[in-house]
């Protein structure tokens, strides 16, 4: 069968997939993957192609879709699933990258290192006003605690941190054993010294971090943004950052990427990363293992164990 790559794997995952299948890797644009979809068996991408309804409908061989990654925004799952074509991804892959990311910019934020290491360059020597706080005993409110959630969390009490979270899908018993006290989306903004966010963007997820909550929010508190941008309403957390509200906030995703015009690039006291949770060596690695093992296992006939979709199962 053929399976058409459009966002690049790494070499290892592309010489197992071509050990049983035909294998194209080419980066097209949106219409350019039109005109080339329909002969394909298998597509796999990473965030930067769209697979829309549109694609789907030009492609009547295609059998699954594989993301290279965890999100799958970028994929009309539900067009998929109406025409029986499995959606797989890696959800794994970048875990451990995403939590020690979220985890560097709170220690960043909170001992100001990207402002000290400027003040050095150019010839300051400002100890006084970078003076910073630590993370023992401050309280880390996690919204969403899935499974970067629970690996931040166990990175946060390594550092003697309390941690609450908000999810309504995590079984209070499995939540005891991770050591997190699950409260109330408005408890987590109250009594949080530091909020990081790892829900999955859904219609119910999206915006859900708006001035609402930065109210509630202590005065000084920060806020980390490693999941999605579209939770995270960024022109009331630049509002919040300007009015001193919140002590700072580290963003490495957003509406819209590269973010050109968005109101945080103006708004003080901000880190930005740009979308580098899963960019290790080792995320990317474990991404591309995965997501081959998953598109042959669905083009040999069998049901992957990540698939997106299940109902095309039945």
């Amino acid at each position: 069968m053929k399976i058409l790559i459009t966002d690049g794997l790494e070499p290892e995952a592309i010489s197992t997939l071509r050990k049983t299948h035909e294998v194209d890797v080419q980066e097209v644009d949106p219409k350019g993957l039109l005109d080339v979809v329909a002969g394909y068996h298998a597509l796999i991408v990473r965030s930067r192609t769209i697979v829309s309804k549109a694609v789907l409908i030009h492609a009547p061989k295609l059998k699954v879709v594989g993301r290279a990654g965890v999100g799958v925004d970028n994929i009309d799952v539900a067009e998929a699933t109406a025409r029986k074509i499995a959606v797989v991804n890696a959800p794994t892959a970048s875990t451990i990258s995403v939590a020690e990311l979220a985890v560097g910019h709170m220690i960043s934020l909170f001992r100001h290192l990207p402002e000290a290491d400027r003040s050095v360059k150019e010839g300051r020597w400002e100890k006084k006003k970078l003076e910073g706080r630590e993370l023992f005993e401050k309280t880390l409110g996690l919204v969403g605690s899935g499974r970067i959630g629970a690996e931040v969390a166990k990175r946060a009490q390594a550092f003697g941190m309390r941690v609450i979270a908000y999810d309504p899908y995590l079984p209070a018993a499995v939540a005891e054993t991770l050591g997190i006290r699950l409260v109330e989306k408005e408890a987590v903004f109250r009594e949080a010294d530091v909020v990081s966010v790892h829900a999955a963007l859904t219609p119910e997820t999206k915006g859900m971090v708006a001035a609402a909550e930065f109210a509630r929010m202590k005065r000084g508190a920060i806020l980390v943004n490693c999941a999605r941008g579209e939770i995270v309403q960024e022109a009331a957390l630049a509002d919040a950052l300007r009015s001193g509200k919140l002590s700072g906030a580290a963003v490495d995703v957003f509406d819209t990427e590269p973010p050109v015009g968005s109101p945080l690039l103006t708004a003080p006291n901000v880190v930005f990363t740009p979308h580098l949770g899963a960019s290790t060596r080792e995320a990317q690695a474990r991404a591309g293992s995965i997501i081959a093992e998953q598109v042959l296992t669905v083009l040999a006939g069998r049901r992957p164990e990540f698939v997106v979709n299940p109902s095309v199962y039945g």
